[in-house]
């Protein structure tokens, strides 16, 4: 349930805070008041766009921030899917803060989210419905889906869009698969050719890293020779005196020493390590100049075109030897595909039929669903839409086969085509509802709908924008009283120009817009009995309210006890 909504720099919109309760509440005002603004602010909540010309003139920077309670199943669901923590009241707040520099911000409970996950947690916990869902109700594309809204299908619908997917999948792969068998020898020549020049080559990962260094070394070889040459003499090799030698031979006197002066062994335990070290050093530096017998110049020949073989096959399969292998691994795959073409396209026709069959098995299951829950809505809009004065009309939903050019279909919602028809009198054929449906005849659709689909959406706050459009009078008055009747246990909110809705709710909530040091603003205030007498009396008086519009006002509140 949405609990208040705070506003702040939307269009005429300085600073509003609203508090809402449970049950029925009516938003009026005078045109051009701001009631709009609300309802935009409210769609920021539930992740609309963030336009930057939404805040008010010479500001900015905007927020709206709500507060939710009394979650719903849906809505707990999605803030653990999200790892979202209710604060120590139970409650979530959920806040939007944009600027005019682009600069954005969304949170819930304080944390940073994004906008697709706004979008997941607030579609369970609010929706709204205006003029805009009476021109959906006109495409057929929507009653697919209301359908299986009511129908409660969408567990069985994630099982069909699966299948659905891997069919559609399966079905590319085959087309590639045929296409690709259409050039079968001249791909399998390029192929061959391809995979045979590489392995031709021998690649070896880290190959060019260690033939670079190599060649870095040949081209200063005489450098390496000499001065680890002079190194090795030096330290170990030497003919004459050289530092092991040195080094052994004072070892050998601090160990006699040691006979008489104790302390001079440690000494030569100590040249010992020395003496470890520089013969390691040595022999390491011996190794600098290994494996390069021969000739440096027809060394250097050999790497360099053993690097320019693999350069060649870099500019064709990839600018690395890991690269190149995983070309190479690729094509071969390929190779063998096309090698074992038929079986191939045999597994992959098998693969179709096997998900054909489970495509049909699931799109029939959904079939079943789809009448027999038709047949309930049916039923169920055509009460609805007796009590809103449309005792005459007859609501059909109608279900039948996906069938295009005489062949049974499949598409994303399986294979049925849905239609939501409408026979304006008895023994009229259904037909379209744009066909012979007005603004009010759809209003009032729209209402049977969604007050027959509201326990199944499990909605905590539906708020209707305007859905009196073209109706007034008794009928408008039954409109009230069905918004009073789906509060029940809920919360609706209703922005209206009639007193015949307004006066039946639980709360009135007026929107006005006055001159003030800030400019233009819009308030929100909750109207007491004489204040709702006053409001009601303006909508049905205009700009001159008499004394039977009051009276007609009271008689409409006292009416609605």
């Amino acid at each position: 349930m949405l609990l208040s909504l705070h506003i702040e720099n939307i269009a005429v919109i300085r600073n509003v805070s609203i508090d809402f309760s449970q049950g029925f509440t009516a938003l009026t005002g005078e045109t051009g008041a701001g009631k709009s603004i609300i309802i935009d602010s409210i769609n920021l909540i539930l992740g609309a766009r963030a336009d930057k010309t939404l805040i008010r003139r010479g500001e900015s920077r905007a927020s709206v921030s709500a507060v939710f309670g009394e979650l719903n199943d849906a809505a707990l669901l999605a803030l653990s899917a999200q790892e979202i923590a209710l604060d120590e009241e139970g409650k979530i707040v959920i806040s939007r803060t944009f600027s005019t520099d682009g600069h954005s911000s969304i949170k819930i409970n304080g944390a940073p989210v994004s906008i697709s996950t706004l979008r997941e947690i607030s579609a369970s916990l609010i929706t709204i419905h205006g003029q805009n869902d009476n021109i959906a109700l006109v495409s057929k594309s929507s009653h697919i889906e209301m359908l299986d809204s009511y129908a409660k299908n969408s567990e069985l619908l994630s099982e069909y869009s699966e299948i659905y997917k891997k069919m559609l999948s399966l079905r590319r792969a085959l087309a590639d698969h045929d296409k690709e068998l259409e050039e079968k020898e001249r791909v399998i020549d390029v192929l061959r050719y391809q995979t045979s020049e590489i392995e031709a080559l021998k690649l070896k990962e880290g190959e060019v890293e260690i033939l670079e260094d190599r060649l870095e070394k040949l081209k200063n070889i005489e450098k390496i020779t000499r001065h680890a040459g002079f190194v090795c003499r030096a330290l170990k090799n030497g003919e004459k005196a050289n530092a092991i030698y040195i080094l052994e031979r004072s070892i050998t006197s601090l160990r006699a020493l040691a006979e008489t002066i104790p302390e001079a062994e440690e000494l030569a335990d100590g040249l010992e390590e020395c003496r470890i070290k520089i013969e390691d050093i040595a022999d390491t530096v011996s190794g600098y100049t290994d494996g390069f017998d021969g000739d440096p110049v027809e060394l250097i020949d050999k790497i360099q075109s053993r690097l320019n073989a693999i350069d060649r096959v870099k500019k064709k399969y990839g600018d690395s030897i890991e690269k190149i292998l995983e070309f190479y691994n690729g094509a071969k795959e390929k190779l063998a595909r096309f090698e074992n073409s038929e079986e191939t396209r045999e597994d992959i026709c098998n693969d179709i039929r096997d998900a054909e069959h489970a495509l049909s098995t699931c799109a029939k299951k959904l079939r079943e669903r789809r009448i027999a829950a038709a047949q309930l809505l049916e039923t169920a809009v055509c009460d609805s839409l007796s009590f809103l004065d449309m005792p005459k009309v007859g609501f059909v939903c109608s279900v039948k086969p996906l069938v295009v050019d005489g062949v049974q279909r499949f598409d994303k919602y399986g294979c049925d085509n849905v239609n939501f028809l409408i026979s304006p009198n008895a023994g009229i054929e259904p037909m379209p509802l744009d066909r012979i449906a007005s603004g009010g005849e759809l209003a009032r659709i729209m209402l049977s709908l969604k007050s027959v689909m509201a326990d199944c959406d499990g909605i905590g706050t539906v708020i209707y924008d305007e859905i009196d459009s073209g109706v007034s009078g008794k009928t408008a008055r039954k409109i009230g009283m069905k918004l009073k009747s789906a509060s029940d246990g809920s919360q609706v909110l209703c922005v209206t120009h009639s007193a015949q809705i307004a006066s039946l709710a639980d709360t009135h909530l007026l929107i006005s817009k006055s001159e003030g040091m800030f400019g233009t603003e819009t308030s929100v205030r909750e109207l007491d009995q004489s204040g709702r007498i006053d409001e009601l009396s303006r909508i049905l008086g205009g700009i001159n309210v008499t004394d039977s519009q009051r009276l007609a006002a009271i008689d409409m509140l006292m009416g609605a006890e």
